[in-house]
């Protein structure tokens, strides 16, 4: 599956314990990046300061869904869960 352009939900959803360039101490669940753009695009994204867990996230039906909503809230789901 190929990432949905302008979703943003792992970008917003889940919390990000390394640092990301304007959010040293990374990020809490439900927060959105610093560097997800108006368009819910990475601003860093292909840059070495994109966190590797961000770079080795990778698009699936089962966390995705069908539709930027049902990505968020599966993505909220998942991490909820697993705290």
């Amino acid at each position: 599956m190929n990432c949905r352009l302008g979703c943003g939900a792992c970008c917003i959803a889940p919390s990000i314990t390394s640092p990301i360039p304007g959010m040293p101490s990374g990020k809490p669940a439900g927060v959105r990046c610093i560097q997800l753009n108006d368009d819910n695009l990475c601003k860093i994204f292909g840059q070495s300061e994109r966190p590797d867990v961000c770079a080795e996230f990778a698009a699936n039906i089962d966390v995705c869904g069908t539709t930027n909503e049902q990505a968020l809230w599966l993505i909220t789901d998942l991490e909820s869960s697993t705290c």
